[in-house]
């Protein structure tokens, strides 16, 4: 059995968190469809035309990330939430790039319900998963790094029982669970802090796991962490 669960340590510091949980097995990873493509564009192209820096500065649900960024240490200037970087990504010219189908699907619905949505390769996950506060001496090895690092005591990560899989909350993923082409069983997560509350996190979720059915196949449910039911059967008993 693997579960994710939310540490007391989290729910202390945020009573409102909400965690969608998406968990998908037997999918097809390996490429992107013309209708994937075409959503992913989209939401890029509405980015492109209704955001700026002064927007960004102005929403609340990025208000929500920097705040939290704040509260566990890390400097929101230095370290991004995963969506607002989306979000400056395009707005500064750059674009998202394709990476597989379920990481195309996630950054497009990131976009365009501007929560952070992440996730993990099942099958490199180690136990269970936990949303907890660092000590500072896990080990940590950066997408597509090969060193292992630390993270910073204080910090918000998610880890398995060998590794750190997210540094910072959302900011930075490990490399060894990260969804490849190759991927067949994953778990996805969307992060809801107010005034992204359940019901929305709920509705954002269902959405993903439809359209991971859509463009990747396999089977889905969903589920949600939070200050009532902190655990996660990942299993799906």
């Amino acid at each position: 059995m693997t579960r994710i669960r939310i540490d007391d340590a989290v729910l202390d510091l945020f009573p409102g968190l909400a965690i969608g949980v998406v968990v998908a097995r037997g999918i097809d990873n390996r490429g992107a469809t013309a209708g994937l493509a075409a959503f992913l564009e989209e939401q890029v192209e509405s980015v492109r035309e209704t955001w700026s820096l002064e927007r960004l500065d102005a929403d609340p649900r990025i208000g929500a990330w920097r705040g939290a960024y704040r509260a566990f240490g890390a400097k929101p200037k230095k370290h991004r939430s995963s969506v607002e970087n989306l979000l400056r990504m395009i707005i500064d010219g750059v674009g998202v790039p394709s990476i597989n189908a379920a990481v195309d699907l996630y950054n497009a619905i990131s976009l365009k319900h501007v929560v952070p949505i992440g996730g993990d390769d099942l099958d490199r996950v180690a136990g269970d998963v936990r949303l907890t506060i660092a000590s500072g001496d896990e080990r940590f090895v950066p997408l597509n790094g090969t060193e292992p690092v630390s993270p910073r005591p204080g910090e918000v990560i998610y880890r398995d029982d060998e590794d750190v899989l997210c540094r910072r909350w959302n900011w930075r993923e490990c490399d060894k669970s990260k969804m490849a082409a190759g991927s067949v069983n994953v778990a996805l997560v969307v992060e809801g802090l107010p005034p992204i509350g359940a019901d929305e996190v709920r509705r954002i979720s269902a959405e993903l796991a439809e359209g991971i059915e859509r463009f990747c196949g396999g089977s889905t449910f969903v589920g949600r962490v939070d200050l009532d039911a902190p655990v996660l059967d990942l299993d799906g008993s």
